[in-house]
């Protein structure tokens, strides 16, 4: 059994791990990583953010193609298969492989394909894919980085061919003409606009009595209009009692006494942390009921020498925090003066249309009893979205009514994930460069998207005016 020595080794190649590894080997350290895939990538670019994303995109370009009078010219509208749709997600998964696995071998970063399993707290074994032979990596320092998958709970057969989670529905090889998603969070939502956009009737069922709760409520309300409007049903405050599939579909009884029907169902109601068979107990890490590792305010596990990072550490579970986390991680550990930690983050909400949100919302300012005033723009009111017809959706800034400072910044509509960052980049300035007086002194590209923020702040400066 062949034993290799590093300073550094990461399991995982997921965002939070790729970035760990890379930060620490460009800061001279002899790293290696673990994957459990027999590519790299992670469940991000082979699971999650990457294929329904890209599910999403094309998606969308078929919406607006079936919708746009002008493409009436050209032929009549299309249905396209699911499977046909995510072929696109496909090809796009080859390129992110082939891109990160070139970070590791320029940055020479030697990558174990295998499971891991601790044998001390300095000393993992890797058991290897396809047969390999066993090798043993011994270091100082660990970073956990293995992701998360869906939680499933043991009442629901899975193995069943019409039920899945949102991982096994990248293996759906046809397309229902209705489908139950279970769970009405992020991955919910976002799998109900791919679905109803391809022409799939879909059954919403949240748990909660809005979707998205921790949105800003017009933003939330927003989603739930545009989804219902696109033939979504929503149904709140509902909780499974039992899922049974036969060979004609999926019968989903709740605990409220209806029963709903359809081809397929969807779970998509929570995440388990992937720290099974690795012997964390062993070395004294004990991962709670959902398998994550808790972590103090350096990534820092309560064993020396490994820190924790992604999705395995709970919230935000989002990709771009990961990413930053483990180039924090990796920064504390070496003493670097570059670590932060990572408690500022944008939402990034891909349904369609997509959502994003920085910084505070009404609620939170109205129960903190911050004074503050909105600024709002409609994307209808603006000549960039009339010329690409993307007029749904609006820019909303909560600011200060005193000082102007930005508080919270809401986007949704077309676009959002990448308006946004105007806004945060403003909120992040020090001292009188974060204020609403920022987008009404600043000139805009005309006709842009960018401009909605103009006209947001002229906005909520007017509802100042004619209060004061």
């Amino acid at each position: 059994m062949a034993v290799y020595q590093y300073d550094v080794v990461v399991i995982g190649t997921g965002p939070a791990g790729e970035s760990a590894a890379l930060n620490a080997a460009k800061k001279g350290k002899r790293v290696a990583v673990v994957e459990s895939r027999g590519v790299v990538g992670g469940n991000c670019t082979h699971m999650g953010t990457i294929p329904s994303k890209a599910l999403r995109h094309a998606v969308k370009q078929i919406i607006e193609f079936n919708t746009n009078p002008m493409f009436r010219d050209i032929g009549e509208p299309r249905w396209f298969s699911f499977p046909r749709v995510l072929k696109r997600a496909e090809q796009v998964i080859a390129k992110q492989v082939q891109m990160r696995t070139n970070f590791y071998a320029r940055n020479r970063i030697d990558v174990f394909f295998g499971s891991a399993r601790f044998q001390d707290a300095n000393t993992v074994q890797v058991k290897g894919n396809a047969g390999k032979g066993d090798e043993v990596l011994q270091a100082d320092s660990f970073v956990l980085a293995t992701g998360s998958r869906p939680f499933c709970p043991d009442d629901i057969d899975f193995r069943h061919p019409r039920i899945y989670n949102s991982d096994s529905i990248l293996k759906l090889s046809h397309t229902p003409r209705t489908i139950i998603i279970y769970g009405a969070g992020v991955i919910g939502c976002e799998y109900a606009s791919i679905f109803s956009g391809l022409g799939v009737k879909v059954d919403l069922i949240d748990t909660r009595d809005r979707l998205l709760s921790f949105l800003d409520y017009q933003i939330s309300d927003a989603l739930s209009y545009h989804l219902r409007n696109n033939g979504v049903v929503i149904r709140h405050s509902e909780q499974y009692a039992s899922v049974k599939g036969s060979d004609t579909g999926v019968v989903m009884t709740l605990k409220s006494g209806k029963k709903i029907r359809a081809d397929a169902f969807l779970w998509c109601n929570g995440r388990t942390g992937n720290t099974d068979d690795m012997g964390l107990e062993d070395i004294g890490l004990q991962p709670n009921s959902r398998g994550q590792v808790e972590v103090d305010e350096h990534y820092r596990t309560t064993v020396p020498g490994i820190y924790a990072v992604g999705d395995v550490i709970g919230w935000p579970s989002l990709a771009s925090a990961a990413y930053d986390q483990g180039r924090s991680a990796t920064s504390d550990m070496l003493n670097a003066l570059d670590f932060r930690y990572i408690n500022e983050v944008p939402t990034g909400i891909y349904t369609i249309p997509e959502i994003s949100s920085v910084g505070k919302t009404e609620e939170e300012l109205t129960a903190a009893k911050i004074p503050y005033e909105v600024g709002q723009a409609f994307f209808k009111d603006t000549a960039r979205a009339q010329i690409t017809g993307e007029q749904v959706g609006m820019v909303k800034i909560l600011f200060h009514r005193e000082t102007l400072a930005l508080l919270g910044i809401h986007c949704f509509g077309d676009q959002a994930s990448e308006i946004v960052h105007i806004g945060q980049a403003i909120m992040r300035q020090e001292g009188e460069a974060n204020t609403l007086e920022y987008f009404v002194n600043t000139t805009f590209n005309y006709p842009t998207m960018a401009e909605a923020y103009r006209v947001a702040a002229m906005n909520g400066l007017n509802r100042i005016f004619n209060i004061s």
